[in-house]
């Protein structure tokens, strides 16, 4: 994520208020469209370093006016690490003393950290969480090993103790898997005996394709994965972001968005789809 962060539906050019009222249009539709009551909010050393920064946070703000819980995530620039360490605390820093009195941020401090091995991405987490004392450690998330996809090493990790853990699976994970049952054995596998703490933070398929995710999906990649994800997630009550509720121009988005201006708005791409989401946060 090279260079400022620029979400769906803004511009460069938009103020803070402008930003503002633009989040407040997404995602209360966000609420009413998909029933989501969380948004996960990227981040990255030029959007935080930089003036962006005084208008960007218009969407944070924007998801604590309508009440929404608000997972500030870091997207490394490259190579799945950061660039500069420094660099990198001293963004993190900013963006504790902004919103750590608010108990509806959240802080992930690393989205899909692939440069490093276990052992070492672990050590980084282990440093944010001993730099930002101040921060509640129910409301930092652990990204799992290797781009989130197994949360067992962090877990069980004593130093990570009372934290949130984080994990993504995907379709893509296993293209020659399209059982329901191998799905379910994979997301167990790798949330290991620490469910009661993770968030599945990312999980999406195609949903501008045409395709039905209204039965079991036995026998196809994406059907079968979409029905064991939302199946877990729904009977074990665990906490999920669907990927992306919005993105313009990706085939995974759940909506597309309409309007000008702030006067937004959103329209669903795939009702069974939606249906999938919906029962997976228990709606």
């Amino acid at each position: 994520m090279n260079g400022n962060l620029l979400l769906s539906g803004l511009a460069t050019s938009d103020s803070y208020a402008t930003v503002l009222a633009k989040g407040n249009a997404i995602l209360g539709a966000f609420k009413t469209t998909v029933g989501a009551n969380s948004v996960r909010v990227p981040i990255n050393e030029p959007t935080v370093s930089g003036t962006w920064w005084s208008a960007y946070k218009g969407v944070i703000d924007a998801g604590i006016a309508q009440g929404m819980k608000v997972v500030v995530a870091y997207w490394a620039l490259q190579n799945g690490k950061e660039a500069d360490r420094t660099a990198y605390f001293a963004m993190w820093k900013t963006v504790v003393d902004a919103y750590v009195g608010n108990n509806l941020v959240y802080f992930e401090p690393f989205n899909e950290p692939w440069g490093y091995s276990a052992a070492d991405w672990t050590t980084l987490a282990v440093q944010w969480v001993t730099t930002y004392t101040n921060v509640p450690k129910g409301r930092i998330i652990i990204a799992g090993s290797y781009s989130d996809t197994d949360v067992r090493v962090q877990g069980a990790d004593s130093r990570l103790a009372g934290t949130l853990l984080s994990l993504h699976i995907y379709g893509f994970n296993d293209t020659t898997q399209t059982s329901v049952a191998g799905w379910t054995t994979r997301l167990q596998t790798y949330l290991g005996n620490y469910a009661n703490r993770t968030i599945v933070t990312e999980w999406g398929a195609p949903m501008t394709t045409g395709a039905d995710y209204s039965g079991t999906g036995e026998g196809n990649n994406n059907g079968s994965y979409v029905s064991a994800i939302s199946t877990y997630l729904h009977n074990n009550k665990m906490g999920s972001c669907y990927w992306p509720v919005l993105r313009i121009g990706d085939s995974w988005s759940i909506t597309t968005l309409s309007g000008t201006g702030t006067n937004l708005s959103l329209n669903v791409t795939n009702a069974s789809g939606l249906a999938r989401i919906k029962s997976a946060f228990n709606l």
